[in-house]
């Protein structure tokens, strides 16, 4: 487990300062660059609340674990985490890695604000321990089929992996569409090649291909394959989980990389508060900040909320929930019971559509909100 110099200091601290375990992937086969902004987001917001004189007089420290992408060292992490006495969990990214990290924080009454990861069932059961930052995956994923319907694709292909995350979005779109008159049709990518899938992407006269598989493996050569088809030059790609928010997309394809249509959870225009964190963001990364950095920082922003007039009592941090009001980057936070979500739930963040511009990949387009 990789450990930041913070948290190596709040481990010797004996117990003077409010800890907070934090779960991020930091290394392969976690997606590198989204726990960086993750880790960036959650470290700039302790730094603000420790120059706001901490935790009821007491520093905020974090505890950062490397998850990874890996769910047993997620369960491991929680596990060490919970016996080094933190108040709270937060973070996690990959939906698959945080449902593990849920059930293992529900099992030991430790609290868990879920950051970034959007797997509606991220508790088997209702549980009173776990909220969440992020939309649900059949919210997002709802607003991205009407995006397909009303920019008129009908026919559409998803190039997929076996996984309950890419299971699950597949199914939430495959409901929405079939009742208003889309088809959509499977290619599992662990059959097929890049070539052979622009064969099937002919064959199925598709006019829209879905990307629900990892980056860079293989969705890299699969947009290069397709964008290099001639037989598929009036074909749209999407990728609906947002793979192109990130600066390794537009460096691994560019221009291929633009004009792909993908989810971002900010509004359209940030407030004051969001405008100051975006530009602060941008210091630490030397980039500018995908909408999960600014989910790390509105992690912290609750989190520190509670802390302060709650304590450190878990069991009180959990009952907690359902009374939060906190201005966030993107808007002010709530958490309530959602019909088919286990979890508290802000109901919800912003959602948009977008993509990086031809003419200048470095700009994003909206093209849709819900």
């Amino acid at each position: 487990m990789n450990t930041s110099a913070p948290a190596r200091a709040a481990e010797r601290s004996g117990g003077s300062s409010v800890r907070i375990g934090a779960l991020v992937p930091l290394t392969r086969p976690g997606w590198v660059e989204a726990g960086r902004h993750l880790l960036a987001g959650l470290e700039l917001a302790v730094h603000e609340v420790n120059d706001a004189s901490g935790i009821l007089g007491q520093p905020l420290e974090l505890l950062v674990r490397d998850t990874a992408a890996d769910p047993r060292r997620a369960e491991a992490a929680v596990d060490e985490l919970a016996a080094l006495g933190v108040a709270a969990l937060a973070g996690e990214y990959h939906s698959v890695v945080a449902r593990a990290a849920a059930a293992r924080a529900d099992a030991l009454g430790l609290p868990f604000l879920c950051s970034s990861a959007v797997l509606d069932e991220l508790t088997e059961q209702p549980t009173q321990w776990v909220a969440r930052l992020a939309p649900a995956q059949s919210h997002g994923w709802r607003i991205y089929a009407e995006f397909l319907l009303g920019a008129g694709h009908s026919r559409i292909a998803v190039a997929t992996q076996p996984s309950v995350y890419w299971a699950s979005g597949a199914r939430t779109l495959r409901d929405h569409l079939a009742p208003r008159g889309g088809a959509v049709v499977d290619l599992d990518m662990s059959a097929l090649t890049p070539a052979a899938l622009c064969d099937e992407l002919v064959g199925h006269r598709a006019t829209a291909l879905l990307l629900l598989v990892g980056h860079p493996e293989p969705a890299v050569p699969v947009v290069t394959s397709v964008r290099g088809d001639e037989r598929l030059a009036g074909i749209l790609i999407g990728a609906p989980a947002g793979q192109p928010e990130f600066a390794e997309w537009a460096a691994s394809l560019g221009g291929d990389g633009t004009a792909v249509p993908f989810l971002r959870y900010l509004p359209e225009h940030l407030g004051p508060l969001g405008a100051r964190v975006g530009t602060a963001l941008r210091d630490r990364l030397g980039e500018a900040p995908s909408f999960v950095a600014f989910e790390g920082y509105d992690t912290i922003a609750v989190l520190a909320d509670v802390l302060r007039t709650q304590g450190e009592d878990r069991a009180s941090t959990a009952e907690s929930w359902p009374r939060v009001a906190v201005e966030g980057t993107r808007g002010r936070i709530r958490f309530s019971r959602t019909p088919g979500i286990s979890v508290w739930q802000w109901a919800w963040p912003p959602v948009q559509v977008v993509d990086r511009d031809p003419a200048e990949p470095g700009r994003f387009r909206i093209l849709h909100t819900g």
